[in-house]
């Protein structure tokens, strides 16, 4: 059986018309040298902003958004999932209803994170969409650094 390859979210984005294929090209090359995930790099290319790569997730996949900056988040539910790999996916859990684990993530399309968060808790992870800067920020306040 044939796995559905979810579009990658430079795709989408120039799908979308939030970029150009040649600010996708210029954000690949300036990650294979520097790293990051392909949202912020676009962002700090000033190509875009979180909040349309957001909003672009959304009305494509359908994610619920979830701005986190004013969100209170119990620091036992984010906790559930370690920070290193908090901080490597750009993920944080915002919510635990019995089997069920609510992460906000910026690129929620990256399956490998719900099935690492998924095997790594042994729940089932419901996803919410947001921004890098919402993440990285609800990261420092949850793991207090």
């Amino acid at each position: 059986m044939k796995k559905l390859v979810p579009k990658q979210l430079g795709e989408l984005l120039i799908e979308s018309k939030v970029i150009t294929p040649e600010n996708l090209e210029e954000a690949l090359r300036v990650q294979k040298e520097r790293g990051g995930l392909i949202g912020q790099v676009l962002v700090a290319l000033g190509f875009t902003n979180e909040e349309s790569i957001a909003q672009a997730l959304t009305a494509q996949y359908g994610f619920p958004y979830l701005p986190l900056a004013g969100y209170e988040i119990d620091s036992d539910v984010s906790k559930i999932v370690p920070e290193h790999v908090a901080r490597q996916y750009g993920l944080i859990a915002v919510d635990k209803v019995g089997s069920i684990l609510t992460v906000a993530m910026s690129n929620p399309l990256n399956r490998e994170a719900v099935e690492d968060i998924e095997m790594l808790t042994h729940f089932k992870v419901q996803v919410f969409v947001t921004t890098a800067t919402d993440v990285n920020d609800a990261i420092k306040r949850s793991y207090k650094i």
